[in-house]
């Protein structure tokens, strides 16, 4: 099986934009990818169901996110939604509603989007928040996630503030808080993914290197911290940011990226919940900021941002442990990585 893949990057250096590769699974390599489309700082990409593929996108003195038609020999772009100032840091896929939230880091905003039936983007609501917390980074609001609860409300993770906001959403593309977590002082949470049940989450603490169950209350859509637990060795005293975290599609196994200690964190879930650390794996390259798991729950691509290089591994399914397979592989400045199957 071929299965293809894209990269997002930073465009500050000799980087072009979007580049596409293909995992070669019988051959268990990757090709060394090309670039896809020239873009500026597509730092993040989603895929809708109607194959569109979204990226965050920077143009001189603005910020937004770009929209395009993925065809058998090209891209064509829908538009362009933007606005001044920087650029969202993550983008969250709303098929059912057909929405699009963007979470801006340095505004300490979401912004949601209409998905038109030409497949434009138009923007429906915005909220702001506002905090701060006792790290030097965290001087003010940092929203660094916008995406879905099981159940359809939108779940806000605030770095800044170490709060994760809960939204209800309405079929119009109107946010309405209706509950929110504050976590211990300077966590600085980044980034969550739910459990395959709908009942419980994993957060992913950038500033602090932890990671954190929480158990997700539908009725009220308020979470509750289960148990806290470090993404790097106790004696690590060098500088860490936990960035991305994934989980497999059976909830066994959570996975988290190490920046600093460069390395990928494998957790296994016990019968409670809880979580247990089962390996510490190299990423073999500097500053992993993001990483996926295919289709095939077979391997891993993880994106080294400050070493330009992509790893591949093999993933047991039984352990959840990985083996590095691949550590060549040229990406720019690269920091989001997407599976064309990954709508």
């Amino acid at each position: 099986m071929k299965e293809k893949i894209f990269f997002g990057t930073y465009t500050r250096k000799t980087s072009q934009g979007i580049y596409q590769a293909t995992l070669d699974t019988k051959q268990e390599k990757l090709s060394q990818p090309q670039l896809a489309v020239k873009i500026g700082g597509p730092t993040y990409l989603r895929l809708t169901s109607a194959n569109d593929l979204l990226a965050v996108t920077s143009q001189d003195d603005q910020g937004g996110i770009s929209s395009y038609q993925i065809t058998a020999a090209d891209f064509t772009k829908n538009n362009d939604v933007l606005h001044p100032g920087a650029s969202p840091c993550y983008i969250g896929v709303d098929n059912k509603r057909q929405l699009v939230y963007s979470a801006n880091y340095h505004k300490g905003q979401i912004i949601v989007y209409k998905i038109n039936e030409n497949h434009t983007l138009s923007q429906t609501d915005s909220v702001t928040v506002t905090g701060q917390g006792p790290r030097e980074e965290q001087d003010s609001a940092h929203v660094h996630f916008t995406d879905l609860t099981p159940d359809g409300r939108l779940v806000a993770v605030d770095l800044g503030s170490d709060k994760i906001y809960t939204y209800d959403v309405s079929t119009a593309g109107k946010l309405t808080q209706v509950n929110v977590l504050e976590t211990e002082s300077g966590y600085g949470p980044r980034h969550l993914v739910f459990s395959p049940n709908g009942k419980y989450a994993y957060l992913a603490g950038e500033l602090s290197s932890q990671i954190s169950t929480l158990k997700y209350k539908k009725a009220e859509g308020a979470f509750e911290v289960l148990q806290t637990l470090k993404t790097i060795p106790s004696d690590w005293t060098k500088h860490n940011g936990a960035a991305a975290i994934k989980i497999s599609s059976d909830g066994k196994f959570v996975y988290v990226s190490n920046r600093g200690y460069n390395s990928l964190a494998v957790f296994e879930v016990q019968a409670d919940q809880h979580l247990q650390l089962v390996q510490q794996i190299s990423t073999e390259g500097d500053f992993p900021r993001d990483f996926a798991i295919d289709k095939t729950e077979k391997f891993i691509v993880c994106a080294n941002q400050n070493t330009d290089n992509v790893t591949l591994y093999a993933r047991d399914s039984r352990s959840g442990q990985l083996t590095c397979l691949q550590k060549d592989v040229v990406v720019p400045e690269g920091v989001c990585v997407c599976f064309a199957d990954q709508a």
